[in-house]
């Protein structure tokens, strides 16, 4: 596993990130009770001999914007290790939910330079980043917003690709469980994960950071 005895791990996102934690940056019982919460879980269970800090910087409806604004704030200044970034539903949710308040709204060019801009103030600093996919559990990808969120995937992947970040598609992992599942069965409003959503992403996370569900310290 690419971790190492007391590394610190930040999660920088909004609501599907944040999932009830301590704003604006939980620890311990202040995690939340989404995929990070299980990320951090699974490390202490399985990997009890490495120390690994977790961080909870997500907060409820930001969008790459707002996470930009507070970056230097709530992840640089805490001197990660590694960052993962998971952000960008609400930018395309905005467009669609508010349709008449453009001001809200984050088009894909801005999107592309927020997201860049957070990659290039702490990329000399830490050891790796992740991009992790915004994304709509919508398994009809022509619907609207599922496809305007699809240009937002590929907006992560271009910059992974380029900044040599590690990529997870959670778009392309959704995909693959609906041809199982319905939606509603993990997410009714098809954003925010229950458990088990919430375990989907947290093992989609953990197989990208070659994680040992063998391993025994």
């Amino acid at each position: 596993m690419i971790f190492e005895n007391g590394d610190r791990l930040v999660f920088a996102g909004d609501s599907v990130t944040d999932m009830d934690s301590t704003e604006p940056i939980g620890e311990g019982n202040g995690l939340g009770c989404g995929y990070v919460r299980l990320v951090d879980s699974f490390l202490t269970a399985f990997y009890p001999d490495l120390k690994i800090r977790v961080t909870n910087a997500g907060i409820n409806g930001h969008t790459s914007r707002m996470l930009l604004e507070r970056f230097d704030r709530d992840v640089v200044s805490l001197n990660p290790d590694w960052v993962s970034i998971c952000i960008g539903i609400n930018d395309v949710w905005r467009q669609f939910d508010s349709p008449t308040i453009p001001e809200a709204h984050v088009l894909p060019e801005e999107y592309e330079k927020n997201v860049e801009e957070m990659i290039l103030r702490i990329k000399d600093r830490v050891k790796g980043i992740f991009l992790l996919t915004p994304y709509y559990m919508e398994p009809n990808d022509t619907d609207i917003m599922r496809r305007r969120m699809d240009e937002y995937g590929a907006i992560c992947k271009k910059l992974a690709d380029k900044h040599g970040c590690y990529f997870i598609d959670f778009q392309a992992m959704f995909n693959e469980f609906f041809k199982t599942c319905h939606s509603s069965y993990i997410a009714w409003d098809r954003v925010h994960p229950n458990q088990k959503g919430a375990m989907l992403m947290a093992k989609t996370f953990l197989d990208a950071c070659g994680f040992d569900y063998q391993h025994k310290a």
